[in-house]
């Protein structure tokens, strides 16, 4: 655990008993304040109270008398559509709001980093697509090459239940725009932008609200080094407000749709190559193609993300190599779940918006498609130019006639439910085609979350083998 430092003895508010903010009011504790916690769902409360912790409610009047700060879990709504009403009233009472990630970078640094050689060290990876895939791999090949390394933050482990980190530690942090717009300290030293696309516009009242909530991370700490993709006009955007000239490599410049040879430092990938150029000459290549765990060019966009992240570190490219080799993926991500007979079954379960499944529909040739679900704003035209790889959509969800009515040109079946779409996805493939769960859409009509829904399909698909 990393306590929470600079709060003894001062009064501090919970609100969201999930995994992030059970973890924080374990660190406020550890840090000597007094908290309280409240949670909307009687069950939640029930649990922290078994937990020791103080329940109050904080919805009634004069709720947040001597409260010196509100801490929120990400899900919840601070502004856009409209603050929870909780919020609302620290608001009003003028408490300010923080989350878990917030503490984190203020708690971080303690004095006993005085007596190490090299001081730990937080690598920061957001963006709008891969950023699991791309922080799970940083990890990984920190690993595989003896560096002691901690993953956490929107995957693997709460920010505040981390180990101190001790001797050249480094923490590796997938943050979504939920967690970067409210944190009151973002300062990691090397921040990566994997990609940018459409997606929580409700949450961030449109395209520039979620772009502002992304760009925080590299505008309110100031990172050693920012990683950028800039095959989107915003992370090109963004890649000039952070360097001073063509030459600045404080700034690595990544790509995987076209080839960067200035004179600063770039990382890309073209036709299954990745390529290091340093001020205009090449200094490495990978050959990415023969790497299972990576398929697809959205996945060599990861690649070229964590391998830019690690040569920051120092790592040499053979050594990141290896450990790109050694990748099996993450669940629900480009997952290869089995193949019979010439046909592949691939969970992209995490594939929730437009974009995400346009980079999967891309990584295959001929592809039956598992599509469907809860349509996020923007409708599904960008699919267009994937769409030729698709041999037939089989389309789930609820509504699923009318996801299927934004598929022109596409043969399509309604099947609606998880266990029909296998059924005759599988009946109908033909060697040398991949059945593909990638659905354009979120899992909230008929699942939990994307998790379950890529467990449902790989049941499905075991049980029919």
């Amino acid at each position: 655990m990393i306590p929470v430092r600079g709060i003894d003895g001062v009064r501090v508010a919970v609100l969201g008993l999930g995994r992030s903010g059970l973890s924080a009011a374990r660190a406020l504790l550890a840090g000597g304040a007094e908290v309280v916690v409240w949670d909307d769902n009687p069950e939640s409360r029930a649990q922290a109270e078994t937990e020791g912790l103080t329940v109050t409610d904080l919805t009634r009047a004069g709720a947040f008398d001597g409260i010196a700060t509100l801490v929120t879990s990400p899900g919840i709504p601070h502004l856009y559509p409209a603050p929870h009403p909780t919020i609302a009233a620290a608001q009003a009472a003028g408490v300010p709001v923080d989350n878990d990630i917030g503490l984190f970078f203020r708690s971080f640094a303690t004095p006993d980093w005085d007596r190490l050689d090299t001081a730990p060290r937080v690598i920061a990876v957001t963006g709008s697509n891969g950023k699991s895939t791309t922080s799970a791999l940083i990890h990984h090949i920190l690993t595989q090459a003896g560096h002691p390394a901690q993953l956490a933050g929107n995957i693997g482990r709460g920010v505040l239940d981390l180990d101190p980190p001790g001797e050249g530690g480094v923490v590796v942090l997938e943050l979504s725009s939920y967690q970067t717009e409210l944190a009151r300290a973002l300062t990691p030293d090397i921040a990566v932008f994997t990609n940018f696309s459409p997606d929580h516009l409700d949450r961030h009242a449109g395209l520039g609200g979620y772009f502002a909530a992304k760009r925080r991370l590299f505008s309110e700490g100031g990172p050693d080094r920012a990683v950028i993709g800039v095959d989107e006009a915003e992370g090109r955007y963004l890649a000039g407000q952070l360097s001073e000239g063509p030459a600045d490599d404080r700034v690595i410049r990544i790509s995987v749709s076209g080839k960067l040879t200035g004179a600063g430092w770039a990382v890309f990938a073209r036709k299954g190559f990745l390529s290091e150029y340093r001020k205009g000459r090449q200094v490495a290549s990978i050959d990415l193609r023969a790497i299972p765990g990576l398929p697809g060019a959205h996945n060599h966009q990861n690649a070229c993300a964590a391998y830019a992240a690690c040569r920051s570190l120092g790592l040499a490219p053979r050594v990141i190599e290896a450990g790109l080799h050694e990748f099996k993926g993450l669940p629900h991500r480009s997952q290869l779940v089995a193949e019979r007979g010439g046909v592949r079954f691939v969970n992209d379960s995490k594939a929730t918006n437009v974009d995400s499944a346009f980079k999967a529909l891309l990584a295959f040739e001929r592809i039956r498609w598992i599509c469907g679900g809860l349509e996020k704003d923007g409708g599904l035209g960008a699919l267009g130019p994937a769409l030729p790889h698709v041999a037939k959509a089989y389309v789930i969800g609820r509504e699923a006639a009318q996801f299927a009515m934004g598929l022109a040109g596409v043969e399509t079946e309604i099947c609606t439910t998880m266990a029909r779409a296998v059924e005759r996805a599988m009946a109908e493939a033909a060697p040398g085609e991949v059945v593909l769960l990638a659905p354009a859409a979120a899992s909230f009509d008929q699942y939990d979350n994307f998790e379950k829904r890529g467990e449902d399909f790989m049941a499905e698909v075991r049980a029919r083998l």
